[in-house]
C-alpha cells in the first residue's frame, strides 16, 4: 500500500475549500496549488485525493474516480466565478479567460454558445488589468475574482453560478474530489473521512465557523461580512440534487457521455 499512496491531500490555493481543511488533522499534510496543478499532481499520485476542476474530471473519467459527499459548488450565486467587462455581455466580442480552471472556462462557453453567440477567446494569465487591457471582458475565479468584485463591482457583469442556474435550474459544482482508480478504497475513506469531519464542525459549531472566517480573512482580505455570505454562496457538502447539476454539467458542457464513477 506505501506504494501506492501518500498520506498527502490537495487542497485549492484558494478559500472555497477552508471548511474543509482549517485546522486539518496532523495525520495528513496539505499540498496547495491551482485547480488545474492539482489533477496533475493526482495523477502523478503527489497526492491520495484533491479537489480539481469538474472539466478535468471529465477529460480523465477514464483515471479518476470521484469521492461521495464532497465538492465545490453553488445554488445559483457563487461570487467567486465572474465575468467582468466594461461593456454588457451582449456587447462583447472577445473574453481573456484564466489559465488556472478548466470548469469556469468550459461553463462560459456553454452558456454563451447557448446564446447563438460568437466570440473571440483568449487564454492568459489570471491578472485583472492585464486581462482587460487585451480583451472586452476577463473571466476570473476564487480569491481573484472576490478581490477584482470589491474594487471594480461596477465592472461585473454575469455571475456565472447565478448564469448556470437561471439556464438549467440546478446547482453548479464547479470543483469535484477525486483519486486515480488504483488507489486503495481503505486508504481513501480515511482522507475522506478527515475532510468530512472538519466540514461536519464547520456547519455545526459557530466557533469553528468564525475561525474558518477569521483564517480566510488572513489569506484573503475580504472582510468578515462579506465571506460569511461567501460560504453562503459556496458549499462543501453534496446531496443528489447538486450531483444532478454536475451530471448536467459533464454531459451538456463537457460532452462526456460515461457514467461517472465513484470510489465506493
Amino acid at each position: 500500500m506505501a506504494a501506492t499512496w501518500t498520506k498527502t491531500l490537495g487542497r485549492v490555493a484558494f478559500i472555497n475549500c477552508d471548511p474543509l481543511y482549517h485546522h486539518l488533522s496532523d495525520d495528513w499534510n496539505v499540498l496547495a496549488a491551482p485547480p488545474s496543478w492539482l489533477t496533475g499532481h493526482v495523477l502523478r499520485r503527489d497526492c491520495i485525493l484533491a479537489p480539481i476542476p469538474a472539466a478535468d474530471y471529465a477529460k480523465h473519467a477514464d483515471d479518476l474516480v470521484l469521492l461521495p459527499d464532497i465538492g465545490i459548488g453553488s445554488q445559483g450565486e457563487v461570487g467567486s466565478v465572474l465575468l467582468f467587462g466594461g461593456v454588457p455581455l451582449d456587447a462583447m466580442k472577445t473574453i481573456a479567460l484564466p489559465s488556472d480552471s478548466a470548469t469556469s472556462v468550459a461553463l462560459l462557453k456553454h452558456l454563451i454558445a447557448k446564446q447563438g453567440r460568437d466570440m473571440d477567446y483568449i487564454s492568459t494569465g489570471p491578472d485583472y488589468e492585464s486581462m482587460m487591457a487585451i480583451a472586452d471582458g476577463a473571466l476570473l475565479i476564487g480569491d481573484r475574482a472576490l478581490e477584482a468584485a470589491k474594487e471594480f463591482p461596477e465592472m461585473v457583469q454575469m455571475d456565472l453560478g447565478t448564469a448556470w442556474m437561471d439556464e438549467e435550474g440546478l446547482p453548479m459544482i464547479f470543483g469535484v474530489f477525486v483519486a486515480r482508480r488504483d488507489t486503495p478504497v481503505d486508504a481513501l475513506k480515511l482522507a475522506h473521512a478527515s475532510l468530512v469531519a472538519n466540514l461536519e464542525r464547520f456547519e455545526s459549531e459557530t466557533d469553528k465557523r468564525e475561525a474558518v472566517i477569521e483564517w480566510s480573512m488572513e489569506k484573503s482580505g475580504l472582510s468578515h461580512e462579506r465571506l460569511d455570505q461567501y460560504y453562503g454562496e459556496v458549499f462543501n457538502r453534496l446531496n443528489q440534487h447538486h450531483l444532478n447539476g454536475l451530471f448536467r454539467f459533464l454531459d451538456h458542457a463537457c460532452g462526456m457521455k460515461s457514467q461517472p464513477q465513484f470510489a465506493w
